[in-house]
């Protein structure tokens, strides 16, 4: 009953996933910008559809087609940057905190101006995902099952606890900008009050000549 609550437990705990499907042309660099915690696994599937002049379609498979991916931090320092086949799995950690660039282009020797030189990458990147061995599980007695899966837990909520940190830096960033933003509007009120001020005193004071000069008062 308890490893059953913990499988329950398991398959409640969601991660972050993001899972899409874009188009680009052949030797096309795309990227997409990820917002990760530090110290935080990630994980990106993709798979490769070349698309077909004769069906007018995507093929299921782009067979001979290779695919880099690229993977940038804040910072600018390339985490990741390898090339795989048409289908693969990579996997990244993340060291600091921010907009990670995630980038991918083929390997393809055809031409870009060739008509229907499209392809579809079908991807899905998980944030903090944290994998369980269920052979190993299997293999093991209902004890060591118990632990492994709390130890999975634990970790998932490490990563909880990491995203939660991130979004109160996040926060206070946020609320540093707005404050330092209506400060500068406070105080470019006050200058555009004074200097209206200022400009209505020396009008009143170059009528008040003109006048005298006059001898109209």
């Amino acid at each position: 009953m308890k490893s059953k609550f913990i499988g329950f437990l398991m398959n409640f705990w969601i991660s972050f996933s993001l899972a899409l499907y874009f188009h680009m042309g052949e030797r096309e660099e795309k990227c997409i910008i990820e917002d990760i915690p530090s110290d935080t696994l990630v994980v990106g599937n993709y798979k490769v559809q070349r698309w077909d002049l004769h069906t007018h379609d995507f093929l299921e498979s782009a067979p001979g087609l290779g695919m880099f991916v690229t993977v940038t931090s804040p910072t600018g320092e390339v985490l990741l940057s390898k090339l795989y086949g048409p289908q693969g799995t990579f996997t990244f950690t993340s060291y600091i905190s921010g907009e990670h660039i995630i980038c991918f282009q083929s390997n393809s020797t055809r031409f870009v101006v060739i008509a229907g030189s499209k392809l579809r990458i079908h991807l899905d990147i998980r944030v903090g995902e944290h994998f369980l061995d269920e052979s190993a599980i299997q293999a093991k007695d209902k004890v060591n099952e118990v632990n492994i899966r709390l130890e999975n837990l634990i970790e998932q909520i490490h990563h909880v606890t990491r995203e939660q940190e991130y979004e109160r830096e996040r926060e206070e960033k946020f609320r540093k900008t707005s404050e330092e933003t209506n400060s500068n509007i406070l105080w470019w009120a006050i200058v555009q009050t004074l200097i209206l001020i200022s400009v209505g005193i020396w009008q009143i004071k170059s009528l008040r000549d003109f006048f005298i000069s006059k001898k109209l008062v």
